[in-house]
């Protein structure tokens, strides 16, 4: 009966989960990132991610990848993926896990700004509602401070967050007509021809990783990568980039709860107003969103 019911899903609602999972896992990679650069520099992370699920993304699309190599999906992999990671693990080295995962949440609300400025936006006044409330969520969570934190990593950060959303609107574009595997798998290499000539230009990684920060780029390459992109990309191909865009709530909700597990954070008042916001503004712009495809 599961079963029956799994194969009768939509597209749509397979687009949905798909987005869903992704959204999940990449609230990973903020925490792992974090551990992860105990062992690597900011640059030879970002490499060792790409570098390592590159491959076997391109191998699962291979049939799709000669479709999907194109200078704009290219160029849009080095930068929505390579530089976007890049700045996003420099922010990383500034800031705590916590403000990292939460400042993620502006991602929806930039893609949904993007969109209309591309003319592509179809928010009603309530999504909008909902992005504003986030947005000022994360400006709460942004000037609050805090021991782990710094204004210039949380602004890294929000610079990240703007990659990552010129990059999801953009995406749609780039996705139409290709196997979005595939798609992933060249952006992803893209990525790493990127992040490679930077680390190197910074000399060979140290070495003496712990067994817990080589753990870390492991579940990183698969679970806060290969997973995550390939799963998003599936989903956008089937929804607007502001429905997509919405599913990145997801991320700063996972990472700023693995944060406060793992890593002990610590929230003031202003901090857990700010995170409040964020969720209230998820509630507000995702309901809508997903009843209109």
């Amino acid at each position: 009966m599961a079963h029956d019911g799994c194969m009768s899903l939509s597209p749509t609602h397979r687009a949905f989960l798909a987005l869903a999972a992704g959204g999940v896992l990449f609230g990973l990679t903020v925490p792992l990132s974090k551990i992860a650069l105990g062992g690597l520099d900011p640059a030879w992370l970002a490499a060792a991610r790409f570098g390592l699920a590159a491959p076997a993304l391109a191998w699962v699309g291979r049939r799709g990848l000669r479709a999907a190599c194109s200078a704009p999906v290219a160029a849009w992999g080095g930068v929505g993926y390579g530089g976007m990671v890049l700045v996003q693990n420099v922010g990383l080295e500034r800031t705590s896990a916590g403000h990292a995962a939460l400042l993620v949440g502006a991602v929806p609300a930039l893609v949904a700004i993007l969109a209309a400025l591309a003319g592509r936006g179809t928010s009603g006044p309530a999504a909008w509602l909902g992005f504003g409330v986030a947005l000022a969520g994360v400006g709460l969570v942004a000037g609050s401070g805090g021991g782990a934190s710094s204004t210039l990593g949380d602004g890294l950060m929000l610079l990240s967050a703007l990659c990552q959303a010129a990059f999801v609107v953009a995406q749609a574009d780039l996705l139409d007509g290709r196997d979005p595997i595939a798609v992933t798998a060249v952006q992803l290499v893209a990525a790493a021809a990127v992040a490679v000539p930077i680390a190197l230009a910074s000399g060979l990684p140290a070495g003496g990783a712990s067994g817990t920060e080589i753990a870390a780029v492991a579940g990183l390459v698969v679970a806060g990568t290969l997973l995550p992109f390939a799963f998003f990309a599936f989903g956008q191909a089937r929804v607007r980039p502001e429905v997509a865009g919405a599913f990145a709530n997801l991320e700063p909700v996972v990472g700023a709860a693995i944060a406060v597990l793992v890593f002990g954070d610590a929230f003031g008042p202003l901090q857990a107003v700010g995170g409040v916001a964020i969720l209230a503004g998820i509630a507000l712009s995702s309901a809508p969103e997903r009843r209109a495809v």
